[in-house]
Parts: structure tokens; sequence; C-alpha cells
């Protein structure tokens, strides 16, 4: 594109750390036979137990989704003589509300042979917070427009060009693993602290500067 008079380019860039939104976590619930048809029952068991404790957590759980369902032979080292059956099922549950969500992970491992694993922080992928971080990141290219234009004499007269010049956010998580066995006692508590999530946006702008004064 052709122009007229002198052109500043610049980059703008925005940082921001921005309290998750959302929280998953897996459940994993185990069984193990010699018998196939015994270890299908105790996972369909289990499974139904954790699906029970879900459905009263009430609006604590925003969303489940089930998945990776595995049933394997174990055979010996040599020969394929089946000496047992292993058994799986796994529910990803995604959870808004964090005030309850440490008491409701420890309740579905408290579950016998119930694995759980996480929590993972997230923002939604429609969170304000994207798009306030690249309105800032066009401002910080402005600013800096302004301040090379200023250093000449002159000043931004006209926007050229506007493009993204960001990675893509990447979201942060923790992970901690909880094996149920089905241990007596009070119910045990567990806080926890919500990990801030990193939201960055950069552009590339050209503008149109006046005469610089460079005397």
């Amino acid at each position: 594109m052709a122009t007229d008079g002198p052109v500043v380019q610049v980059r703008g860039e925005a940082y921001r750390e921005v309290p998750p939104e959302l929280a998953r976590f897996a459940v994993t619930a185990t069984a193990r036979d010699r018998d196939r048809e015994a270890t299908l029952t105790r996972l369909a068991e289990r499974a139904a137990a954790v699906r029970v404790l879900l459905d009263g957590s009430g609006p604590t759980v925003a969303r489940r989704e089930t998945g990776d369902l595995r049933v394997r032979p174990e055979t010996r080292r040599s020969g394929e003589r089946v000496v047992a059956w292993h058994g799986s099922v796994t529910t990803t549950v995604t959870v808004t509300d964090f005030t309850a969500l440490g008491e409701l992970m420890l309740r579905l491992a408290d579950q016998d042979q119930v694995e759980v694993a996480g929590p993972w922080w997230e923002l939604r992928p429609d969170s304000p917070a994207h798009r306030e971080a690249r309105h800032a990141a066009i401002g910080d290219a402005l600013l800096r427009a302004r301040e090379y234009a200023e250093a000449l004499g002159a000043r931004v007269t006209a926007l050229i060009e506007l493009a993204d010049a960001g990675p893509a956010d990447r979201p942060m998580f923790a992970r901690a693993a909880f094996a149920g066995g089905g241990a007596g006692g009070g119910a045990p508590e567990l806080e926890l602290d919500p990990q801030p999530q990193t939201v960055q946006a950069a552009v590339q702008a050209r503008f149109t500067i006046s005469d610089p004064v460079l005397d």
C-alpha cells in the first residue's frame, strides 16, 4: 500500500493475570477381577456411585463428560492365558463454583477404587479477559507510536495497518491426585487456591506521522 509521508511501525503488547473462571478435574473408577463379567459389574456399580455423587452436587457441577472406557485382559508373560480383567471409566467434570470444589473432589476420592486428578484451572473461551487484553495491546501500540512521533517533533496522523501478532494463550493448570479407598472417620477438608491465568495479546501496527522536525 502506498502511503504519503513517513511511517512508524510498532508492536503493542498486553499481559494480564486474572482469576480462573473454570476448574476441571477427572474421576476414574476402576475394577479388577479374574472373571470378566464380575469386572464389568463392579465397574458399572462404581461408575454409578460416582454419578450419584455428581447428581447430588447441585449447581456446583456445570458440565460432565464420560469418556475413555477401557476393558482389557491381563495375560501371563508367556502365552495368551487370561489371568484377570481390568476395567476403567473416566468422567471429566467442569466446575464454576470453586467454594465446594475441594469437598466434592474429596468425596469422590473417598469412593472405593476411584481416583481423582486435577484441578486444571481455565478461562472460558469467550472470557472478556481476552478482549480486554487485545484492547490494551492496541492502546499500547498507539502509545508507542505517539512516543516515537513526539521524539521526532511529529504527531501520529493515521493508521495504515493493524495485525494480530501474539501467541495463543496457554491455560495454566495444577494437578493433584487422590486415590479412593473408602477410609472411615469424619469428612476431610481440602481448601484449594485457584491459580491465576495468564492472558497475553500482541499486535503489529503501522501509522503515518507528520513530517518530523530533525533540527
